[in-house]
């Protein structure tokens, strides 16, 4: 990997970083979603969701478009799918494997 690569590469890590950021991006690797359907999902406030969403964007992780008085988001490039869709499978098939074992 070229120097500038991976300093991109650490800028979307620290971006999608934090929980409810990475619980966003969740939600959207199947489709796109309104601001409320994200808030509701996640379950924090408006406010709080929007300013996920705007580090995401100025990031280039997710984009949007308007529809009326809606904003519909969307994960802007299919590497990060594939990146979430990885994880998930590394992390909670993982995860689950563990619990699995510790109770036998």
């Amino acid at each position: 990997m070229v120097y500038n690569q991976i300093e991109d590469l650490a800028l979307l890590l620290k971006s999608i970083s934090h929980p409810i950021r990475l619980k966003i991006l969740c939600l959207l690797q199947d489709r796109e979603l309104s601001v409320s359907e994200i808030r509701d999902a996640v379950e924090t406030s408006g406010a709080n969701i929007t300013q996920h969403l705007n580090i995401l964007r100025n990031q280039g992780v997710i984009d949007f478009r308007k529809d009326a008085n809606f904003i519909y988001n969307r994960i802007a490039d299919e590497r990060i799918i594939e990146l979430m869709k990885t994880m998930q499978q590394i992390f909670c098939s993982a995860s689950s494997d563990q619990s699995n074992s510790k109770q036998a």
